[in-house]
């Protein structure tokens, strides 16, 4: 009989019974969720901040080339016209094109919104102000010209200008104005017959994207 009872107490203490099994079961599971929440925020986090850094990446790179092309923008009098424009989610810029080794060109560029994205469209170098007129004329699909997205996404594109003496303006009508000022002002003897000043000095851009709550706003100095 002591025997018996000797067996079934061994029996015993070698197993599980079904509850521990159970409960063992249990524990791995919660063990399991939480270990894949945890890896999954890890997951989600590492995205967000790639993603994050992406953006960051080619927003700078849009407002870098919006600030070479400002600051290389020709004077007044070698566009024919004022040499910043703005207007319709557009900015206009005539710019020099500098070549080591090749005469001064100038080039029409434009940052235009089209379809949730800013795209840079640019003519080929221009050699005289004939073929800038022509090019201010021309389509942004025109032969010749390049044309790079450079931002999607983009819900607004707005721009300003710079006045001297008269400050941030949206209306070409003040750009035109200053033009004809300057220009008056250089025929006059007293003034002297120096180049004829610029009449933009700055740039504003500001650009609203779905991602960010609000506009991304810099400003840009003009031939500097």
């Amino acid at each position: 009989m002591k025997r018996i009872v000797r067996s079934e107490r061994r029996a015993r203490a070698g197993g599980f019974t079904l509850i521990e099994m159970m409960i063992a079961i249990a524990i791995l599971a919660v063990i399991a969720v939480l270990s894949w929440r945890g890896l999954d925020q890890v997951i989600r986090g590492r995205t967000t901040i790639t993603n994050a850094m992406e953006d960051e990446r080619v927003v700078a790179q849009l407002f870098d080339q919006m600030r070479i092309d400002a600051r290389q923008a020709a004077t007044d009098d070698q566009a024919g016209q004022p040499a910043i424009s703005m207007g319709g989610n557009r900015l206009q810029i005539v710019r020099g094109v500098y070549t080591p080794g090749g005469p001064p060109r100038l080039q029409v560029v434009r940052y235009r919104l089209t379809d949730g994205r800013i795209v840079r469209f640019a003519s080929a170098p221009l050699a005289n102000v004939g073929e800038v007129r022509r090019a201010l004329s021309a389509a942004d699909s025109a032969d010749g010209w390049s044309a790079v997205p450079l931002m999607g996404g983009v819900g607004s594109f707005a721009t300003r200008v710079y006045v001297t003496q008269q400050g941030w303006t949206t209306q070409m009508s003040d750009v035109a104005s200053k033009v004809t000022e300057n220009d008056n002002n250089v025929k006059v003897p007293q003034l002297g017959d120096g180049p004829l000043p610029r009449s933009v000095t700055g740039v504003q851009v500001a650009v609203g994207a779905h991602n960010l709550q609000a506009p991304i706003t810099r400003v840009f100095l003009v031939g500097e």
